[in-house]
């Protein structure tokens, strides 16, 4: 069978399926003696609607077999083993899904022809879902608590929901994919089956002058005198958002926010971020690159003109650049992408700035003091951990602690303290790095730290070695280190600051 055969049958079955004739529609499928994944796709979700499991679970298997990258067919096949009570094979096929979506947050398939969005969170509550029917009650948490980290604020109902069933130790709902929605044929190749007459009749010309022996076509007329001397440039490059950049080295994501691009792919970089991060756009996704991994791209064709392909460099790709916890380049907070293992806790700190360490289940105060200590670059005796922001005598944590205690408020393995620093109580004084601005800095960024020439600037922390991040006049922000000069400062109690450089 022709693919326009193929196209056409494909077509007309979603014709039928649309007018909810579903049994017509089927036939129609099961007639094409070639079927793509999509196709075979669309079967099995129409054997699904049918509770025609086995038959569903045939066609999910041929659609896998055709493209084993489809995170929505290991879905639908896991859905399927699900319905069959088949819960070990549910649960490998999830977690089949879940790997498919490259730590992505969300596989958006409109742009393939199924209008559906496969989020990252569904699916780990799906996980859960098989676990808990397994009776493994603390991996269904792990998973739920995991999906909170990819969960989108329309999904948050859904997760918290069922990470209350689970610590009840009650089943719930699993996510379901609309079996009547499917996948539909490029709507441009489908306009294209029509037949249409492109040359028109054919016209002779013929001279009826007798001396003239020509006879035959006229020759073709220019349509246009003076036509422009370079083409037009299209529209659609002059109306996309975002400059063009070209994708220099391969780099592969490490967070769901981070988007995944190869040598030569085109990029459209919407903001550029102090960090060196980029946030850019990549076949109608959006994610965040380093921007050393770039070069700017002139996209106007006649700039273009004579211009071959550049071949992609051979030398190694830079160093990754540090990310800043909670931090965007486009100045936006965001959840610190750091996964909690059945083995640690994650501690959120509140301290001047916001940061999180990672340490063992049932580590003692030692582990966890000496954390936050080597994080402030502070010694731990000017360091006072507490449960609660007031710093009150019974959320205080100390050596005397019963950290089993504390350790049993952790929800998800995360649990969040406050930290505040005193000066040490042997009288010698505390060094704090003060630095004097030598120069203006202003910046519409505005996670960015705005001073004036002469300003003094408390610094917090080191986001790499070209920027900082410093309090100056009340307000909190990064800067750039070569704005600054270190002019250290030492206080006694709340008298002024000496320079130790007089």
């Amino acid at each position: 069978m022709s693919y326009v055969d193929t196209l056409r049958q494909w077509d007309e079955a979603i014709t039928y399926a649309d007018r909810e004739d579903l049994a017509e529609a089927l036939r129609i499928f099961l007639s094409i003696q070639e079927p793509n994944s999509k196709i075979c796709f669309d079967i099995g979700c129409l054997h699904l609607l049918n509770q025609d499991y086995d038959a569903a679970e045939k066609a999910f298997d041929c659609s896998i077999r055709k493209d084993e990258h489809l995170a929505i067919a290991f879905f639908q096949r896991g859905i399927t083993f699900y319905r069959k009570e088949r819960y070990e094979e549910s649960l490998a096929d999830f977690q089949r899904a879940f790997k498919a979506l490259r730590g992505n947050q969300l596989i958006d398939y409109k742009a393939l022809g199924l209008r559906y969005i496969l989020y990252a969170c569904e699916v780990l509550h799906n996980m859960a879902l098989v676990e808990a029917q397994l009776g493994n009650w603390e991996k269904a948490q792990v998973n739920l608590a995991k999906a909170l980290d990819y969960k989108t604020e329309a999904k948050l109902n859904v997760i918290d929901k069922a990470l209350q069933s689970t610590l009840k130790q009650k089943l719930f709902k699993p996510v379901q994919f609309p079996s009547k929605v499917l996948f539909k044929p490029n709507k441009n190749y489908v306009a294209e089956l029509e037949k249409k007459d492109y040359l028109g009749k054919a016209k002779v010309v013929a001279s009826v002058v007798p001396q003239d022996a020509f006879s035959g076509f006229a020759p073709l007329q220019p349509q246009v005198e003076d036509g422009p001397a370079r083409p037009k440039e299209p529209e659609v490059l002059r109306a996309l958002e975002g400059e063009p950049h070209t994708v220099l080295f391969e780099f592969v994501p490490e967070t769901s926010d981070e988007l995944a691009v190869v040598p030569g792919n085109i990029v459209f970089v919407l903001q550029k971020g102090a960090d060196n991060w980029a946030s850019v756009v990549f076949n109608e996704r959006r994610g965040l690159v380093p921007y050393n991994y770039l070069e700017r791209l002139e996209i106007s064709l006649a700039s273009q003109q004579n211009k071959g392909i550049t071949a992609p460099p051979s030398r190694d790709p830079p160093t990754r650049p540090e990310r800043k916890p909670g931090r965007t380049p486009g100045g936006n907070t965001q959840r610190q992408e750091s996964q909690t293992t059945e083995d640690s806790y994650i501690v959120k700190v509140c301290y001047t700035f916001n940061f999180a360490v990672s340490v063992p289940r049932g580590s003692p105060y030692a582990t966890l003091i000496e954390k936050i200590s080597n994080k402030l670059s502070l010694p731990s005796t000017v360091i006072t951990l507490s449960l609660t922001s007031e710093a009150s005598e019974e959320g205080v944590i100390n050596a005397d602690t019963d950290m089993e205690t504390v350790w049993s408020q952790a929800s998800g393995g995360r649990i969040t303290l406050w930290c505040k620093t005193e000066e040490q109580t042997d009288g010698t004084m505390q060094k704090e790095t003060v630095l004097v601005a030598i120069h203006s800095y202003e910046s519409s960024n505005p996670e960015d730290l705005r001073f004036n020439q002469g300003d003094t600037i408390t610094l917090l922390s080191r986001v790499n070695q070209d920027w900082l991040e410093g309090q100056c006049n009340g307000n909190t922000g990064i800067f750039p280190a070569s704005f600054v000069e270190d002019v250290l400062y030492l206080t006694i109690n709340d008298q002024a600051p000496l320079s130790d450089q007089s």
